[in-house]
C-alpha cells in the first residue's frame, strides 16, 4: 500500500511537471515563475531588448518599469519578478544599450572609457533607454498607463532620480519612484552627487529611498530624502537592519534578493501612491 502511494505520488508529480512545462498559469498555480516575455522596443535608431512578466489576468495592472545595474549582463531578476508579479504588477526590466540582450553603441563605449568624466553623459543616454521603455509600456493593453512606477538599484537606482526629474508636470504619467541605493557606490563624485540632488529637487512624485545599513555608502538616501524633507515633497526614507555579510551583500544582494524584508514597506508604499 505505502509503495502504491509513493508510486501515484510521484506520477502526479511528473504529470505537473509535464503540464507546467507548457502553461505559464500551471506554474503560477504551483509557486513556479512564469517565464518571461521577451520584447523589443526603439530608443533612437537602436532597437533594445527587456523582459517582461505579468500576473494572471486580462489586465490592465499596474506596472514596475525596474532599472537595472551596471553589471554586462543584467539577466531577468525572477526573485523580483516572482514577487511583484505575484502582487498583481506587471515587471519589466529592459536592457539599455550595451548592455544584456541590447544591441552596443559606439558612443556609449566612448563614454564609458572615459570612465568618471563620462558617467554623467552616460546616464543621460540610458535616460533616453529608460524613456523610451515607458513609452512602450503604455501601449499595451496589460499595462494601466495611469499606474506606472519606476524602480531600480545601484546604477539603475540613479536612472530612478533621473525618471522622477524627468517626470516634471507629470508628463510620464509616473505615480511613485522606488530608489534602492542609487549613487552608493559613487556618492564620492561631487558631478554626481549634485547631478542627484539636483533631479530630486523636481519631484512631483513620492520617492521611496531603501538601503540596508551595511551598503557601500547610506549617504545617497539620507541626503536625497533630506532635500524632499526640506522641500515639504512625499517621499519616505528606510535604512534596514545589515543585509548578510559583506557590503556588496547589503548593496546588489538585498536589492535582488531580500524581497521577505522590504517586500511589505515597498508594496505599502507603491499601493498608496497609485491610489493617490
Amino acid at each position: 500500500m505505502l509503495r502504491m502511494r509513493f508510486v501515484n505520488l510521484t506520477a502526479l508529480a511528473c504529470l505537473i511537471f509535464w503540464l507546467a512545462a507548457f502553461d505559464p498559469s500551471i506554474r503560477i498555480a504551483f509557486g513556479q515563475s512564469s517565464r518571461p516575455e521577451e520584447v523589443t522596443f526603439p530608443s533612437g535608431k537602436l532597437v533594445l531588448h527587456g523582459f517582461i512578466y505579468r500576473p494572471r489576468g486580462a489586465g490592465p495592472f499596474p506596472t514596475i518599469l525596474y532599472n537595472h545595474g551596471s553589471k554586462e549582463k543584467p539577466g531577468t531578476k525572477p526573485t523580483l519578478e516572482q514577487f511583484f508579479s505575484s502582487k498583481g504588477y506587471v515587471f519589466f526590466v529592459p536592457h539599455r544599450r550595451g548592455q544584456g540582450r541590447s544591441p552596443n553603441d559606439p558612443y556609449v563605449e566612448s563614454l564609458r572609457a572615459q570612465g568618471a568624466a563620462g558617467a554623467i553623459a552616460l546616464h543621460e543616454t540610458h535616460l533616453e533607454d529608460q524613456l523610451a521603455a515607458l513609452a512602450f509600456l503604455k501601449q499595451r493593453s496589460d499595462v494601466d498607463p495611469n499606474k506606472l512606477a519606476v524602480a531600480g538599484c545601484s546604477y539603475g537606482g540613479i536612472q530612478t532620480v533621473l525618471a522622477v526629474e524627468a517626470n516634471v508636470d507629470q508628463r510620464l504619467g509616473l505615480r511613485a519612484a522606488v530608489d534602492f541605493a542609487g549613487g552608493a557606490m559613487t556618492w564620492r563624485s561631487l558631478v554626481l552627487r549634485d547631478r542627484m540632488i539636483r533631479a530630486v529637487r523636481k519631484a512631483t512624485i513620492p520617492v521611496l529611498f531603501i538601503q540596508a545599513e551595511n551598503d557601500y555608502d547610506l549617504g545617497p538616501s539620507r541626503t536625497l530624502a533630506g532635500e524632499l524633507e526640506r522641500l515639504g515633497k512625499p517621499h519616505k526614507l528606510l535604512i534596514f537592519p545589515p543585509y548578510g555579510n559583506t557590503r556588496e551583500e547589503g548593496h546588489g544582494g538585498f536589492c535582488s534578493r531580500a524581497t521577505d524584508v522590504w517586500g511589505p514597506e515597498v508594496l505599502s508604499f507603491l499601493d498608496l501612491s497609485m491610489a493617490r
